[in-house]
Protein backbone atom coordinates (compact mmCIF):
# COMPACT_ATOMS: atom_id res chain seq x y z
CA UNK A 1 0.00 0.00 0.00
CA UNK A 2 1.60 3.56 -1.04
CA UNK A 3 1.90 6.19 1.67
CA UNK A 4 1.07 9.28 0.99
CA UNK A 5 3.06 11.84 3.24
CA UNK A 6 0.20 14.69 2.95
CA UNK A 7 -2.39 12.61 4.30
CA UNK A 8 -0.31 11.86 7.23
CA UNK A 9 -1.65 12.95 10.71
CA UNK A 10 0.58 15.89 11.76
CA UNK A 11 3.27 15.55 9.33
CA UNK A 12 4.88 18.48 8.57
CA UNK A 13 4.75 19.89 4.42
CA UNK A 14 7.45 22.21 3.32
CA UNK A 15 7.17 25.68 3.68
CA UNK A 16 7.15 26.70 0.41
CA UNK A 17 4.31 24.32 -0.71
CA UNK A 18 2.52 25.66 2.47
CA UNK A 19 2.54 28.80 1.26
CA UNK A 20 1.85 27.48 -2.29
CA UNK A 21 -1.36 26.23 -0.91
CA UNK A 22 -2.49 29.23 0.81
CA UNK A 23 -2.17 31.54 -2.19
CA UNK A 24 -4.09 28.84 -4.04
CA UNK A 25 -7.02 29.43 -1.64
CA UNK A 26 -6.91 32.83 -2.53
CA UNK A 27 -6.69 32.82 -5.77
CA UNK A 28 -9.77 30.11 -6.14
CA UNK A 29 -11.85 32.63 -4.36
CA UNK A 30 -11.01 35.36 -6.59
CA UNK A 31 -11.69 33.09 -9.69
CA UNK A 32 -14.82 32.49 -8.29
CA UNK A 33 -15.65 35.70 -7.35
CA UNK A 34 -14.72 36.99 -11.27
CA UNK A 35 -16.57 34.44 -12.19
CA UNK A 36 -20.13 35.44 -10.90
CA UNK A 37 -19.39 38.54 -11.06
CA UNK A 38 -18.14 39.74 -14.83
CA UNK A 39 -21.10 36.84 -16.07
CA UNK A 40 -23.74 38.74 -14.64
CA UNK A 41 -24.81 36.02 -12.40
CA UNK A 42 -24.76 38.01 -9.71
CA UNK A 43 -25.84 41.56 -10.05
CA UNK A 44 -23.07 44.34 -9.01
CA UNK A 45 -25.85 45.97 -6.19
CA UNK A 46 -25.21 42.81 -4.54
CA UNK A 47 -21.47 41.88 -5.21
CA UNK A 48 -19.55 44.11 -7.28
CA UNK A 49 -16.57 43.05 -9.50
CA UNK A 50 -12.92 43.07 -8.26
CA UNK A 51 -11.58 45.44 -10.39
CA UNK A 52 -14.72 47.74 -9.11
CA UNK A 53 -13.67 47.19 -5.59
CA UNK A 54 -10.07 47.94 -5.69
CA UNK A 55 -11.19 51.42 -7.54
CA UNK A 56 -13.64 51.99 -4.18
CA UNK A 57 -10.57 51.22 -2.15
CA UNK A 58 -8.78 53.64 -3.80
CA UNK A 59 -11.25 56.60 -3.56
CA UNK A 60 -11.58 55.52 -0.01
CA UNK A 61 -7.80 55.92 0.61
CA UNK A 62 -7.33 59.15 -1.52
CA UNK A 63 -9.95 60.46 -0.99
CA UNK A 64 -12.49 59.68 2.43
CA UNK A 65 -9.28 58.94 4.42
CA UNK A 66 -9.55 55.49 5.49
CA UNK A 67 -6.81 55.43 7.43
CA UNK A 68 -8.12 57.18 9.85
CA UNK A 69 -10.87 54.72 10.18
CA UNK A 70 -8.52 52.17 10.57
CA UNK A 71 -6.23 53.12 13.06
CA UNK A 72 -9.70 54.51 14.94
CA UNK A 73 -10.91 50.99 14.72
CA UNK A 74 -7.58 49.62 15.62
CA UNK A 75 -7.16 51.40 18.44
CA UNK A 76 -10.62 50.73 20.19
CA UNK A 77 -9.98 47.05 19.22
CA UNK A 78 -6.48 46.94 20.49
CA UNK A 79 -7.77 48.80 24.13
CA UNK A 80 -10.77 46.74 24.73
CA UNK A 81 -8.55 44.02 24.67
CA UNK A 82 -5.59 44.22 26.32
CA UNK A 83 -7.82 45.48 29.11
CA UNK A 84 -9.87 41.84 28.91
CA UNK A 85 -6.16 40.26 28.51
CA UNK A 86 -4.81 42.16 31.67
CA UNK A 87 -8.01 40.91 34.14
CA UNK A 88 -8.88 37.66 32.05
CA UNK A 89 -5.52 36.42 32.18
CA UNK A 90 -4.46 36.42 35.63
CA UNK A 91 -8.40 35.40 36.68
CA UNK A 92 -8.17 32.11 34.36
CA UNK A 93 -4.90 30.94 35.67
CA UNK A 94 -6.10 31.32 39.16
CA UNK A 95 -9.19 29.22 38.30
CA UNK A 96 -7.46 26.88 36.78
CA UNK A 97 -5.01 26.50 39.58
CA UNK A 98 -7.31 26.71 42.61
CA UNK A 99 -10.60 24.83 42.56
CA UNK A 100 -11.63 27.52 45.08
CA UNK A 101 -11.59 30.58 42.73
CA UNK A 102 -12.99 28.18 39.87
CA UNK A 103 -16.52 27.16 42.30
CA UNK A 104 -16.62 31.29 43.18
CA UNK A 105 -16.05 32.44 39.52
CA UNK A 106 -16.44 29.80 36.85
CA UNK A 107 -20.44 29.72 36.95
CA UNK A 108 -21.17 33.43 37.39
CA UNK A 109 -18.47 33.93 34.00
CA UNK A 110 -20.33 30.93 32.32
CA UNK A 111 -23.90 32.26 32.74
CA UNK A 112 -23.16 35.83 31.08
CA UNK A 113 -20.59 34.90 28.57
CA UNK A 114 -24.25 33.23 26.85
CA UNK A 115 -25.24 36.77 26.42
CA UNK A 116 -24.78 38.87 23.61
CA UNK A 117 -22.58 41.77 23.74
CA UNK A 118 -25.01 43.95 21.50
CA UNK A 119 -28.10 43.44 23.95
CA UNK A 120 -25.70 45.14 26.68
CA UNK A 121 -25.14 48.37 24.27
CA UNK A 122 -28.17 50.26 25.86
CA UNK A 123 -26.80 49.95 29.38
CA UNK A 124 -23.45 50.50 28.21
CA UNK A 125 -24.56 53.55 26.73
CA UNK A 126 -26.66 54.75 30.31
CA UNK A 127 -23.58 53.99 32.15
CA UNK A 128 -21.18 55.25 29.90
CA UNK A 129 -22.34 57.52 27.40
CA UNK A 130 -21.84 57.39 23.92
CA UNK A 131 -17.90 58.32 23.98
CA UNK A 132 -15.01 56.13 23.21
CA UNK A 133 -16.05 54.31 26.49
CA UNK A 134 -19.60 52.90 25.59
CA UNK A 135 -17.33 51.44 22.62
CA UNK A 136 -14.46 49.96 24.29
CA UNK A 137 -16.93 48.39 26.97
CA UNK A 138 -18.56 46.24 24.01
CA UNK A 139 -15.05 44.77 22.93
CA UNK A 140 -14.12 44.07 26.64
CA UNK A 141 -17.48 42.23 26.89
CA UNK A 142 -17.46 40.31 24.29
CA UNK A 143 -13.89 39.35 24.95
CA UNK A 144 -13.54 39.00 28.35
CA UNK A 145 -15.78 36.22 29.50
CA UNK A 146 -14.68 33.67 26.97
CA UNK A 147 -11.11 34.68 27.44
CA UNK A 148 -10.75 33.87 31.30
CA UNK A 149 -12.75 30.51 30.37
CA UNK A 150 -10.35 29.02 27.44
CA UNK A 151 -7.29 30.28 30.30
CA UNK A 152 -8.59 28.13 32.90
CA UNK A 153 -8.78 25.41 30.74
CA UNK A 154 -5.65 26.07 29.09
CA UNK A 155 -4.23 25.51 33.25
CA UNK A 156 -6.31 23.16 34.25
CA UNK A 157 -4.59 20.82 31.29
CA UNK A 158 -1.07 20.92 32.63
CA UNK A 159 -0.37 16.99 33.37
CA UNK A 160 -0.93 16.63 36.83
CA UNK A 161 2.11 13.98 37.17
CA UNK A 162 4.21 16.99 36.63
CA UNK A 163 2.65 18.57 39.62
CA UNK A 164 2.74 15.33 42.25
CA UNK A 165 6.28 15.29 40.79
CA UNK A 166 7.11 18.35 42.46
CA UNK A 167 5.85 18.26 45.49
CA UNK A 168 7.70 14.93 46.04
CA UNK A 169 10.88 16.75 45.64
CA UNK A 170 9.70 19.05 47.94
CA UNK A 171 8.82 21.97 45.90
CA UNK A 172 6.66 24.35 47.49
CA UNK A 173 2.97 25.61 46.40
CA UNK A 174 4.25 28.38 45.12
CA UNK A 175 7.19 26.91 43.28
CA UNK A 176 4.75 24.59 41.81
CA UNK A 177 3.01 27.32 40.74
CA UNK A 178 5.89 29.62 39.71
CA UNK A 179 8.28 26.31 38.42
CA UNK A 180 6.00 24.36 36.72
CA UNK A 181 1.94 25.42 36.10
CA UNK A 182 2.80 28.77 34.80
CA UNK A 183 5.65 27.95 32.65
CA UNK A 184 3.56 24.69 31.40
CA UNK A 185 0.38 27.20 30.98
CA UNK A 186 2.16 29.62 28.55
CA UNK A 187 2.55 28.44 25.05
CA UNK A 188 -1.50 27.95 25.71
CA UNK A 189 -2.14 30.97 26.92
CA UNK A 190 -0.43 32.84 24.25
CA UNK A 191 -2.29 30.90 21.56
CA UNK A 192 -5.33 31.44 22.99
CA UNK A 193 -4.58 35.36 23.41
CA UNK A 194 -4.05 35.57 19.32
CA UNK A 195 -7.85 33.57 19.09
CA UNK A 196 -9.32 35.94 21.18
CA UNK A 197 -7.63 39.07 19.57
CA UNK A 198 -9.27 37.97 16.70
CA UNK A 199 -12.79 37.83 18.77
CA UNK A 200 -12.37 40.93 19.64
CA UNK A 201 -12.75 42.41 15.93
CA UNK A 202 -15.76 40.00 15.23
CA UNK A 203 -17.17 43.02 17.76
CA UNK A 204 -16.25 45.99 16.05
CA UNK A 205 -18.75 46.58 13.62
CA UNK A 206 -21.25 46.22 16.84
CA UNK A 207 -19.14 48.41 19.27
CA UNK A 208 -19.16 51.25 16.27
CA UNK A 209 -22.86 51.21 14.99
CA UNK A 210 -23.72 53.82 18.08
CA UNK A 211 -22.90 57.47 17.89
CA UNK A 212 -19.80 56.87 16.27
CA UNK A 213 -18.08 59.52 13.88
CA UNK A 214 -15.32 56.90 12.47
CA UNK A 215 -13.83 53.49 12.34
CA UNK A 216 -14.14 50.71 9.72
CA UNK A 217 -17.52 49.23 11.32
CA UNK A 218 -18.30 53.13 11.17
CA UNK A 219 -17.60 52.83 7.04
CA UNK A 220 -19.76 49.57 6.23
CA UNK A 221 -22.50 50.82 8.46
CA UNK A 222 -22.96 53.91 6.42
CA UNK A 223 -22.12 52.04 3.20
CA UNK A 224 -24.76 50.03 3.86
CA UNK A 225 -27.38 52.55 4.00
CA UNK A 226 -26.07 53.93 0.84
CA UNK A 227 -26.03 50.66 -0.79
CA UNK A 228 -21.80 50.89 -1.74
CA UNK A 229 -21.58 47.27 -1.52
CA UNK A 230 -17.95 47.91 -2.90
CA UNK A 231 -17.26 50.45 0.13
CA UNK A 232 -18.72 47.64 2.62
CA UNK A 233 -16.13 44.51 0.89
CA UNK A 234 -13.57 46.92 1.13
CA UNK A 235 -13.82 47.32 4.87
CA UNK A 236 -14.46 43.46 5.40
CA UNK A 237 -11.25 42.95 3.23
CA UNK A 238 -9.56 45.51 5.59
CA UNK A 239 -10.43 43.92 8.67
CA UNK A 240 -9.22 39.99 7.20
CA UNK A 241 -5.54 41.66 5.98
CA UNK A 242 -5.86 43.43 9.72
CA UNK A 243 -6.44 40.25 10.57
CA UNK A 244 -3.35 37.99 8.99
CA UNK A 245 -0.71 40.42 10.22
CA UNK A 246 -2.08 40.05 14.36
CA UNK A 247 -2.05 36.35 13.79
CA UNK A 248 1.71 36.65 11.83
CA UNK A 249 2.72 38.37 14.92
CA UNK A 250 1.39 36.52 17.74
CA UNK A 251 2.96 33.46 15.78
CA UNK A 252 6.41 34.93 15.46
CA UNK A 253 6.22 35.65 18.61
CA UNK A 254 4.80 31.83 19.79
CA UNK A 255 8.12 30.89 17.34
CA UNK A 256 10.89 32.97 19.44
CA UNK A 257 9.24 32.39 23.41
CA UNK A 258 8.80 28.42 22.79
CA UNK A 259 11.25 27.04 20.09
CA UNK A 260 10.96 23.79 21.28
CA UNK A 261 6.63 23.63 20.38
CA UNK A 262 7.79 23.52 16.87
CA UNK A 263 6.31 26.07 14.60
CA UNK A 264 3.57 26.23 17.37
CA UNK A 265 -0.36 27.71 17.16
CA UNK A 266 -3.18 26.37 15.88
Amino acid sequence: MVKCKFLTPKAEIAAPLYLTLSALTFILLGVVWSALTYSDLIPPMFLPPPDKVIKDGIILFSEFNLLDDIWASVLRVTIGFLLAAVIAVPLGILMGTLKVCEALVEPLLSFIRYMPASAFIPLFILWLGIGESEKIAVIFFGTFFPLALMIMDVTKNVPHDLIETSYTLGVSRLGVFRRIILPSSMPGIIDTLRIAFGWAWTYLVVAEIVAAGSGLGYMIMQSQRFLKTGNIIVGIVVIGIIGILIDVVFKWLYARMFPWMGKGGR
